[in-house]
């Protein structure tokens, strides 16, 4: 209020960055500070009462209404959660009987994303954002002092030498351990669209738990997406991620997108014997020869090959598509990706756990 009355009220802007200046302390609150500034005065017109009896120049004319940014959500929530709610002696109460009912969430767990509707969605992003991220680790080259493992030469002697003492105590070493590097190829074409976005909600709360994740979306092309995905707040990712994406719900080239990782990006992106995460339904628009070759490439490239496909959910599901029958031979798990439930699989998996929902690429293949 003292920081409105110093610089006073003229136009909608300047009350708009006066309050800027107070409450936004960090780079990534300013998204949630638009949302929350533009929803609170949209509905009723508070700024324009108020500038018409404070300001000797009423504003005219009626602005267009904005486009959703990130953080509406957010924010939406939060108002939501203030409003009044009825006396708790006002409410019925009533008893039900569920020992034969399903949960709501274990519906939702199962539920496949296609067939979610909005407010669906939305709880399943937060369900997502909520899970167990991977806590797999991998030994290094790299050796660091530990309390038991082999005998680190340099540290023993420079102990023996700080101290001046004939007694020799030894010290350890062992293999540093940490995460091994994640690498996410998504398919973005028509079919695949509701399955990609919200594995792109899983994918940047995996960006924020570990450093070395790199996630790749290709329709007719390949676009490297990793830098938007770090972007803390996950609606303002997601928002730049579908920016810089010009081929979204488009047809798909899978032999060329990966050939195209496989020259400009695998060697850059592919140190650290990674796991990589591909996430499409095989269903290739183009029939290209060298999508074999291309596959082999990529597994021969990573520490494991992990396919996703929605394909999965269906139990008749047979291997009868061309680019399906290519691919298969060369990757290391074959899982679903439809589901709460699968990711929460997935998760799992990339921990070392074994999931019931991987599934023997060979019987594919076989059959």
């Amino acid at each position: 209020m003292d920081a409105v009355l110093a610089n006073g009220l003229e136009s909608r802007q300047d009350l708009y960055w006066t309050l800027h200046s107070v409450f936004v302390k960090k780079r990534e609150q300013r998204p949630v500070y638009d949302e929350a500034f533009r929803i609170y005065w949209q509905t009723h017109g508070l700024v324009e009462k108020m500038l018409s009896i404070l300001s000797p120049v009423a504003p005219s004319g009626q602005r267009e209404p904005e486009k959703p940014k990130a953080g509406q959500t957010r924010i939406a929530n939060a108002f939501e959660q203030n409003k009044k709610r009825p006396a708790k002696e006002t409410v019925p109460q009533v008893e039900v009987d569920a020992k034969f009912t399903v949960s709501g969430k274990e519906l939702l767990q199962k539920k496949d994303f296609a067939q979610m509707n909005q407010q669906e969605i939305d709880e399943a992003k937060r369900a997502i954002s909520a899970l167990q991220m991977p806590v797999d680790l991998v030994k290094t080259r790299r050796l660091v002092a530990a309390p038991r493992g082999r005998i680190d030469p340099r540290r023993t002697m420079q102990a023996s030498v700080r101290h001046g003492t004939d007694a020799i105590e030894l010290k350890m070493r062992r293999p540093a351990l940490k995460h091994p590097p994640i690498v996410a190829l998504c398919d973005i074409s028509g079919s695949m669209t509701q399955y990609t976005r919200l594995i792109l909600h899983f994918l940047h709360a995996l960006t924020e738990s570990r450093n070395n994740v790199h996630t790749f979306l290709f329709g007719t092309r390949l676009t490297n997406i990793t830098r938007s995905l770090k972007r803390k707040d996950p609606d303002e990712a997601l928002d730049a991620c579908t920016q810089d994406v010009e081929d979204w719900s488009g047809g798909t080239r899978i032999a060329a997108s990966i050939g195209e990782f496989n020259k400009v990006w695998a060697r850059r992106v592919l140190s650290g014997n990674p796991v990589v995460l591909l996430i499409t339904d095989g269903l290739e628009r183009e029939s290209d020869e060298n999508l074999s070759t291309e596959m082999d490439r990529l597994h021969r490239s990573c520490r494991r090959l992990v396919w996703l496909n929605p394909l999965l959910r269906f139990e008749g599901f047979e291997a009868r598509a061309k680019g399906i029958r290519a691919m298969l031979p060369h990757v290391d798990e074959f899982r679903t990706v439809h589901s709460l439930e699968a990711v929460s699989g997935l998760c799992e998996a990339l921990s070392g756990s074994r999931s019931s929902l991987e599934v023997d690429p060979k019987r594919y293949l076989e059959a």
